[in-house]
């Protein structure tokens, strides 16, 4: 019988590290936004996030109600849509989203509503852990913004297809208490010779074409940027000034941030915020606080 028992005792250690233990639940009450963790299936609070004020974007004024809108319906329980911003680099697609995020909760504690609206970022890397993630998150009960910076597919990559699957949620549905933001240089998230090359190569193109940029379809709210104008550039420095409490002459301020754009030879919010960052740095100032 001791034997026996010893036996028993090694067969269920072996099978105690071959089967991967369960993950803890996470604490959403430690913060309002997490970094998925895909690997360790755990979400990381980040109690301090990197974002500026909503006020301090300028130019995407259409892009920011509307998606302060779609924002707004979902923390407070109404149909919403998932969200892809495109378009033109630096005009601060993911400074809407974080920024969009802190307003709405700040909204909510306005009006004395205690749930707050949660926001975690994926890796494009980790998408094919999205489904993993939504289902984590279905069980918090907390609604929840999920989003991913930067996202796009390369040609032979398939791990699109998993969020083609979260987004339509099989079939369950998606979770209600989920939505999904990405910001994108592309419409269509796949690049131009990867649909091209399922054309010329699949028996029915028309089906595969169909089949790559349908993934965009999968979004409901389209955001679109684009490259700033020369006052709206001028109207993102005097912002940033305003709000900085930096001391400048205004005609040497325009003279400057032009000069700046023009060596940098581009006009964006990212751009305009370079130039701010070179301006405190020049007297003497710190942007942190």
């Amino acid at each position: 019988m001791t034997a026996i028992a010893s036996r028993l005792d090694t067969l269920i250690g072996l099978i105690a590290r071959a089967v991967p233990p369960e993950h803890a639940a996470p604490d959403f009450s430690a913060a309002d936004a997490f970094v998925w963790h895909a690997g360790e299936a755990t979400l990381e609070p980040v109690e301090r996030v990197n974002r500026i004020d909503i006020s301090l974007l300028q130019g995407v004024d259409r892009a920011r109600d509307q998606l302060v809108d779609n924002t707004m319906r979902f923390a407070s329980g109404f149909a919403a849509n998932n969200v892809l911003l495109w378009g033109a680099r630096g005009m601060g697609k993911s400074s809407l989203v974080k920024a969009t995020h802190a307003h709405v909760n700040a909204l909510l504690a306005r009006d004395g509503k205690d749930d707050r609206l949660k926001l975690i970022e994926i890796h494009r890397e980790d998408i094919e852990s999205l489904p993993a993630l939504m289902k984590l998150v279905k069980a918090g009960g907390h609604r929840t913004i999920v989003y991913c910076d930067d996202l796009s597919f390369d040609s032979g990559d398939a791990s699109y297809k998993s969020l083609k699957a979260a987004l339509d949620g099989g079939i369950e549905g998606r979770p209600e208490t989920v939505l999904f933001y990405a910001t994108s240089n592309r419409r269509h998230l796949l690049p131009r010779d990867m649909i091209e090359n399922e054309r010329s190569t699949a028996i029915n193109p028309g089906e595969a074409v169909e089949e790559k940029v349908s993934l965009s379809d999968r979004f409901g709210l389209w955001l679109g940027f684009h490259k700033c104008s020369q006052d709206e550039f001028l109207a993102m420095i005097e912002a940033y000034v305003a709000h900085y409490g930096l001391d400048q002459d205004a005609e040497t301020l325009r003279a400057e941030a032009l000069e700046w754009a023009t060596t940098r030879g581009s006009r964006s919010g990212r751009v305009a915020f370079q130039f701010i960052q070179d301006l405190a740095g020049r007297m003497g100032r710190s942007l942190q606080g």
